[in-house]
């Protein structure tokens, strides 16, 4: 049944393994009576996190409710992938009353929203909010702009140096764009980091909106679907990095997927997924990994050197194929060297 009220799109954004995945995963398990569909955007040439959550699927959001995007950063390809991935959704028979968008981790989440103004979805689809993950743990310990004003002077001191990575612009833009930040692995941080965690994103926000810390994805979805934002409609008061710019591109970053043989020693692939971390700078890994004689994939997802696996449901008639995802900054994705550090 067709209606003149438009949907509503959460955009859900966050740095590489902020918890994005596991937010809608519980969204979808706690739908409060809504029917969902999401559309899903991995940086790479292999998705996982879709095939994580159609896993989830179920009668509010059926698999075919549940869109893949892995060509390209959603932002980077509008034309091409998102509005396609858009006019599919809304053209299902049970048009969804929410949708759901989980953007890579290296998407800018402004581009985004200017394609709301595109004119074969426009008048269908509203944002209703913009939702940025942030780990608190990370954000605590420092690791994006720690000290904005010292940046900030010796930036000042000497015109020739850029002290922000990409990384930070990246982080920086995504918080800038939120309508509600959420504090994820709240568990990990503690109360006092927790309370750094927001000092330093505060710092970063051109406006002030709700910080909520949740562990595991856990957050009444009363508290973030429904904002009514229509964010389309108020890009001033998100500014970007990349203001004024006619496009950009994310060549500051490059994934590699690896094919595995069945493993033996799940604590070894652990170490070796953690020493690339140190030692490459892997940012981001995630995979399936076929474990001999278990009849169950194993899920492997890291951040950095913090690795978390899990089997997650039984190989049934798919090959059982390893295949890990690895994402970096351009000048440390060696492919060579991930090899032999993986040991193949």
């Amino acid at each position: 049944m067709n209606s003149l009220a438009k949907v509503p799109v959460t955009v859900v954004t966050g740095f590489l393994g902020s918890g994005k995945t596991t937010l809608i995963q519980h969204l979808l398990a706690n739908p409060n009576g809504k029917r969902l569909a999401v559309l899903v955007n991995e940086f790479g040439s292999e998705g996982v996190d879709g095939d994580i959550l159609k896993s989830c699927a179920d009668a509010n959001c059926p698999a075919e409710n549940i869109v893949e995007l892995a060509n390209g950063c959603i932002c980077c390809t509008v034309a091409d992938d998102f509005i396609p991935a858009m006019e599919q959704l809304l053209s299902r028979r049970v048009r969804p009353d929410h949708i759901l968008i989980e953007t890579s981790g290296l998407a800018l989440p402004k581009p985004l929203l200017k394609a709301f103004d595109w004119p074969e979805i426009r008048s269908k689809i509203t944002v209703d909010g913009v939702v940025a993950l942030a780990d608190a743990e990370a954000v605590a310990d420092g690791r994006f702009a720690p000290d904005p004003a010292a940046v900030e002077a010796q930036r000042a001191a000497d015109k020739n140096l850029d002290h922000e990575t990409p990384l930070s612009e990246v982080f920086e833009d995504q918080i800038a764009c939120a309508d509600i930040v959420l504090l994820t692995k709240a568990d990990l941080a503690g109360a006092a980091r927790l309370e750094a965690a927001k000092a330093m994103i505060a710092a970063e926000m051109p406006r002030r909106v709700p910080m909520l810390p949740i562990t595991n994805g856990a957050v009444d979805p009363r508290i973030i679907l429904g904002l009514e934002a229509a964010a389309e409609n108020d890009l001033a008061a998100r500014p970007s990095h990349h203001d004024g710019e006619e496009d950009h591109e994310h060549d500051d970053f490059a994934s590699v997927v690896i094919d595995l043989p069945e493993v033996n020693d799940i604590d070894a692939l652990v170490a070796s997924v953690q020493q690339l971390a140190r030692k490459q700078n892997v940012l981001r890994t995630k995979g399936y990994i076929a474990v001999t004689g278990k009849p169950m994939r194993l899920l492997l997802q890291a951040v950095g050197e913090r690795v978390r696996h899990q089997y997650d449901t039984p190989w049934g008639a798919r090959p059982r194929q390893s295949k890990l995802v690895l994402i970096g900054e351009q000048g440390d994705i060696d492919e060579a060297a991930i090899r032999t550090g993986l040991g193949i």
